[in-house]
């Protein structure tokens, strides 16, 4: 892209070259929220189960309940308030309220206090991941928009793989929470330094990529009008948001019930967080070829594939019986398919509206997509108290992607739908993927 603009002496371009600076900072930054989010993916069930003597399972994934429904309600708030506030005073806010996470878990005297904490831990997430997002998508412009969504994405499920891993290994040797709150904290006070000191807000870029679209309204949408459109009025957006939200239900599974899986099985905390760690891993190194090949063949092949994918996966571990090389065999390709979906659905996303309403419609998909964790979380739990660990699996499995995708015939048109929002239904999520037409 040529265009370019002079604000504040500086000159503005579009571009990941041109920007490669900001960019990469904010890269590394997402990385940040991958590693502290992913310090409690391998040990938090079991400091609920051994620290805190919880019996419940849907008691031990309050946790997790928590951090969806908070993590879904900021990036909400967040997309509404980017334009009106700006995108790096809410970064700063998000790392701000990582601050409390640590020490809330470290002097925990009871689980509402480790649940407290990962309310703030959502709302971290919710804001500081959404920013890095649409501020990337703000740097690029449209042409390579996928790949900078995939080197968003690897970096942030890099960092989770990364802390899962070290955490578990870790846990094994100290004392869990110990672990918890000294990396937790050390990573907070970096990345909310980094984020004052450094990045710089990019609405200059938002409106010169707005000027190239004139038919435009230059208003920031509002909320109520963007929630419609992105929930169940406009096919193709209603679709991401469906699919994102089966898609987090999974992760869910993958976070909060495996771990108690395999150590019901026998598994050490070792093994634990070597399966917590290979799905994230997997996950972010692939995004990065994968975001970038949905800028050349389209968005909707990889969406269906990497979603039938999931659901096989998740199926072959139902059926591991909780063996250990099984269920590291299945986060490969768990992984796969979920690098195959997440850059794409939010590019998708992107796509479809212009550059005033990018962050507000992101926001309504990442409400949805995160409140997978929420429902995932919920089911998970119940189903694990009422039926074990391994019955649990396959009787949620269904619900997991690929159970009714299929490629629509070329040429095709949609046929019309009952308007329904996302939390109606989790399986009517996969036969509307076909409507992703973008």
């Amino acid at each position: 892209m040529n265009a370019a603009a002079a604000v504040g002496g500086r000159e503005v371009r579009l571009g990941l070259r041109k920007n490669a600076a900001q960019f990469s900072l904010l890269v590394l930054i997402n990385a940040f929220v991958g590693l502290m989010v992913g310090l409690e993916r391998a040990v938090l069930p079991l400091i609920g189960k051994q620290s805190f003597h919880l019996t419940s399972d849907v008691a031990v994934l309050t946790y997790l309940i928590a951090f969806g429904f908070a993590k879904a309600l900021t990036n909400l708030a967040a997309g509404a308030l980017a334009a009106r506030v700006g995108r790096r005073r809410l970064l700063i806010a998000g790392w701000a309220a990582a601050l409390p996470v640590p020490f809330l878990i470290g002097v925990a005297p009871s689980w509402a206090w480790v649940v407290a904490a990962n309310v703030f831990l959502g709302i971290n997430q919710g804001l500081a991941w959404s920013m890095t997002v649409v501020m990337k998508i703000d740097l690029v412009g449209p042409r390579r928009r996928g790949l900078a969504l995939g080197l968003n994405e690897a970096a942030g499920y890099g960092g989770v793989a990364i802390a899962a891993g070290l955490s578990g290994l870790l846990a094994s040797q100290f004392a869990p929470r110990d672990v918890v709150v000294i990396a937790g904290g050390a990573i907070a006070v970096t990345a909310l330094l980094l984020s004052v000191l450094f990045v710089r807000d990019t609405a200059a870029h938002v409106a010169l990529e707005q000027r190239q679209h004139p038919a435009a309204d230059d208003k920031p949408p509002k909320l109520r009008e963007v929630f419609a459109r992105a929930s169940f009025r406009v096919p193709a957006l209603r679709s991401c948001s469906q699919a994102g939200l089966v898609n987090n239900l999974n992760d869910a599974l993958a976070w909060g019930l495996v771990p108690l899986f395999l150590a019901a099985h026998g598994a050490s905390v070792a093994q634990v967080g070597l399966v917590a760690a290979v799905y994230p891993a997997v996950w972010a190194s692939t995004q990065i070829a994968t975001g970038a090949w949905s800028d050349k063949i389209g968005r909707k092949p990889l969406i269906v594939a990497g979603m039938l994918l999931q659901g096989a996966a998740l199926g072959v571990l139902a059926l591991s019986g909780g063996n250990v090389a099984i269920a590291t065999a299945t986060a490969v390709f768990i992984g796969l398919g979920t690098a195959l979906v997440y850059p794409t659905l939010i590019a998708a996303m992107s796509d479809a509206v212009s550059p005033v309403e990018r962050a507000p419609v992101v926001g309504v998909y990442r409400f949805w997509r995160d409140s997978g964790y929420a429902f995932g979380g919920l089911i998970a739990g119940a189903v694990a108290d009422a039926l074990g660990y391994g019955r649990a699996h396959r009787r949620v499995r269904p619900l997991g992607p690929g159970r009714h995708a299929r490629p629509a015939q070329a040429g095709q048109r949609p046929r019309a739908a009952k308007q329904r929002s996302p939390h109606e239904t989790h399986s009517h999520a996969q036969t509307t993927i076909n409507r992703v037409t973008i």
